[in-house]
């Protein structure tokens, strides 16, 4: 079987273990590759990037992270990646946040 196509929700986060920048520079170098992956809908926050998009959308933005993490030569870094998947759906941020909003 192979994942639906429907919308999941994802969050992205580095944790750059390396000591020969400040972490926001390889942080910035991840986000780098999150905007050059074309994913349509992300939101840099202040701990993770937001994604929402098909599964493999989202899959491909964690790999072109890592890719381009890699071929930076960051020496060591940790990512984390949650998805929310609906199995019978769309599954968008929205969704859980639309109460929330102050504007």
């Amino acid at each position: 079987l192979h994942m639906h196509s429907y919308i999941v929700n994802a969050t992205i986060q580095v944790i750059p273990l390396a000591q020969d920048r400040h972490p926001y520079e390889w942080v910035d170098i991840a986000i780098e590759a999150i905007v050059a992956a074309g994913i349509e809908h992300y939101e840099v926050r202040a701990f993770a990037t937001e994604l929402e998009g098909t599964y493999d959308q989202v899959t491909k933005v964690y790999h072109a992270v890592n890719e381009q993490l890699l071929n930076r030569e960051c020496p060591e870094w940790i990512t984390n990646l949650q998805i929310q998947v609906r199995s019978k759906g769309d599954m968008p941020a929205s969704e859980k946040t639309e109460k929330y909003r102050s504007d």
